[in-house]
């Protein structure tokens, strides 16, 4: 006798569980929060994050190449709207994540501080060894430190997208979408 076919129709939609009100609900695994040590060591496996500043009034984000460095984050940046920000007073806060595409299992990691230049001959010397390389040309010779007030993250499950498929999803749209 071959598998039960609800149990395969149960694995495409990521798993039901029968409710106490008899209606089939979808489960929801847990989102794991992580340790901050695990969050610097997931930080150190990528190297682009998104940097959210304050400008005029108003966030804005910016993809950055980064490193990791002695439990700080430095990017290096040009003159312009993203380094006048960083440097203003106001936090900042850098956002990198992943996923694993086999298993489904996503995490994403938020270090928010203050960021400031490094200017001390030997800080600029140890963080050009750091082998920081921006995928952008043009010149980059502003290396922003980010000191961290607080590190959080969390890891799950990406959840199919036939979870959140409604019959909705493929009506026509307006010609300005």
């Amino acid at each position: 006798m071959g598998p039960c076919p609800g149990a395969a129709l149960q694995r495409i939609l990521g798993g039901m569980t029968n409710s106490p009100s008899g209606t089939d609900q979808p489960s929801t695994p847990a989102t794991e929060v992580l340790e901050t040590n695990e969050c610097w060591e997931l930080l150190r496996g990528v190297s682009v994050g998104r940097l959210a500043v304050v400008v005029d009034d108003h966030p804005d984000i910016f993809p950055v190449n980064y490193k990791v460095d002695h439990g700080t984050m430095v990017f290096r940046t040009g003159e312009g709207t993203k380094l006048h920000a960083a440097l203003s007073d106001a936090p900042v806060a850098i956002e990198a994540d992943g996923v694993n595409a086999e298993t489904g299992v996503a995490w994403s990691v938020v270090v928010k501080g203050q960021a400031s230049a490094v200017k001390l001959a030997q800080d600029v010397l140890d963080t050009v060894g750091l082998l920081l390389f921006p995928w952008e040309a043009g010149q980059k010779d502003q290396f922003i430190r980010i000191t961290p007030t607080t590190v959080t993250g969390r890891r799950f499950t990406v959840t199919p997208p036939v979870t959140w498929w409604t019959p909705l999803d493929g009506a026509p749209t307006a010609r300005s979408e």
